[in-house]
């Protein structure tokens, strides 16, 4: 603990310096967030198949992270996290997919615009999907909606939305010096694709990078391509949105922060506490506060981010948060580890898409470090996509999934069992060596050590932040009502296409 203290006392005094000047205005947030974008698929980080020049810039001209994890892989309980600085299972029924966001729990965009005066809205997609009307709130958790404006899209996958547009009319909005945070949550790369855009884009398969746990097939190069698309039409928006506020004269004085919700929509990546399901691109500008051209190796949990929003403008976290502020990593100067405490993560999921008996979850809990990935699966017992009845309705369907699966009738199973096949109760991946977390060490007595050491940490970490799946009222996440576009599913029956 005593080594956290100085850590504490220089965030605060980060957040003292910036309340205390009387002079410099409120900064703008612009928080941008893809639907279903992993890690590392921004050309930021080396990726060759995507071309990302506006997330790049925003790294060029901020911060690149390394090390951003959402603290659940599945879209609404993933922005459930970023908007209440608060674990999933410490949400209740905002744990879920598809569940009820109850208001008890409180947002920063609330408290932004309650305690200094913020104009807080959205376009695209905001906290989605679920029901937050039944939760008691008056508006959606992100703000207020700004999806009058529409386009025709180049493709049938890419949603309807006129983000730039919609952007424009939030800041028409304002009043004048008014400071904003707005919520960019684009649709993209949520499935369903155009299938071929991306090769019809002019693309190349011979370009793509196959993450080892999915089949380097054709089929599977096309279906990343396509994905691929969907990723450039949120970074154009995202590149508009900046040249809007540098016209403005507000460039300099907002927060831009590019993230994704959780990973690519494609089998054991979605919905799954793997590397690349959790674990997400982040870049950060911010004028002359934030040095240009870092790299930084600090975790960042989604529980971090309203908690930080607060500190910005000088205010203490909500007692309810769980998160901390990282504005300290914000305003140093440093690459590298800047906060030597922020070494590593703790993520994990419930129920997501319904197809069991009683339409339970797939409850695991994982501790993520620079070097290992430990996962506890809580009911390995159940299979991990839902049953294979409901055609394994957690992954989304996909000329990938349906190449596994006409694989898996001919007796080829090596990638039907990683995405789909039942898992032991505990896993562990060297992830320096194993990115694709395919090679399951945790049977192996090299690492016994190691994985008793994180097994230890792990439960700690979760009885210190009362999780109720680790004393043992885990099983309540599993009742709660489920709020899915089809209401038979709560009765139990099959299940069909899974839902967004």
């Amino acid at each position: 603990m005593k080594s956290f203290l100085p850590f504490l006392f220089f965030a605060a005094l980060a957040a003292d310096a910036l309340a205390a000047d009387e002079s410099a205005k409120k900064p703008n947030i612009l928080f941008a967030i893809a639907d279903d974008m992993s890690w590392p698929h921004a050309s930021a980080y080396g990726c060759t198949f995507v071309k990302t020049p506006n997330f790049d810039r925003v790294a060029r001209e901020g911060i690149l992270f390394q090390n951003c994890f959402t603290s659940n892989p599945k879209c609404s309980p993933s922005r459930a996290c970023l908007i209440t600085g608060m674990h999933t299972w410490q949400l209740e029924e905002a744990c879920d997919h598809h569940g009820i966001f109850p208001a008890k729990f409180k947002g920063y965009p609330d408290m932004l615009e309650q305690q200094a005066g913020y104009l807080v809205g959205y376009t695209g997609k905001p906290w989605a999907p679920g029901d937050w009307q039944i939760g008691g709130w008056k508006r959606n958790p992100a703000g207020d909606m700004f999806n009058q404006f529409s386009l025709k899209p180049p493709t049938t996958g890419i949603g309807k939305f006129d983000y730039t547009k919609n952007f424009e009319a939030f800041l028409a909005a304002r009043k004048a010096g008014q400071p904003f945070c707005f919520w960019y949550g684009g649709h993209e790369p949520h499935r369903p694709y155009e299938l071929g855009s991306g090769l019809r884009a002019g693309k190349k398969l011979s370009d793509v990078q196959v993450p080892d746990f999915l089949p380097d097939v054709d089929e599977v190069r096309s279906d990343l391509l396509d994905y691929a698309v969907e990723i450039e039409w949120f970074d154009k928006h995202l590149g508009q949105m900046l040249d809007l506020l540098e016209k403005t004269g507000e460039l300099e004085n907002t927060i831009v922060i590019v993230t994704s919700d959780n990973g690519m929509p494609f089998p054991r990546v979605k919905g799954n506490p793997y590397e690349m399901g959790h674990h997400l691109p982040l870049a950060i500008r911010w004028g002359a506060r934030v040095k240009p051209g870092r790299v930084v190796t600090d975790f960042i949990s989604f529980t971090d981010f309203a908690p930080t929003y607060l500190a910005v403008i000088g205010a203490p976290p909500h007692p309810q948060m769980t998160g901390r502020s990282f504005l300290d990593v914000l305003l140093s100067d440093k690459s590298g580890r800047v906060d030597p405490t922020r070494n590593f993560v703790v993520t994990g999921r419930e129920r997501e898409d319904v197809g069991r008996p009683g339409n339970v979850g797939y409850p695991v809990r994982t501790l993520r470090t620079d070097d290992f990935l430990y996962l506890r699966n809580f009911k390995p017992e159940r299979w991990p996509a839902v049953d294979p009845e409901s055609n394994y309705a957690d992954i989304d369907d996909s000329p990938t999934k349906s190449y596994i699966l006409e694989q898996q009738k001919k007796g080829e199973l090596k990638y039907y069992n990683l995405a789909m096949g039942m898992r032991p109760a505990e896993e562990l991946y060297r992830v320096g060596a194993d990115p694709g977390c395919v090679t399951n060490v945790a049977n192996d007595p090299a690492y016994a050590q190691t994985k008793k050491e994180l097994a230890e940490k792990l439960e700690k970490f979760l009885r210190d932040q009362k999780d109720p799946r680790i004393l043992g009222n885990g099983d309540a996440f599993d009742h709660y009502e489920y709020k899915g576009s089809a209401a038979k599913k709560a009765k139990g029956e099959k299940l069909g296409k899974p839902p967004e």
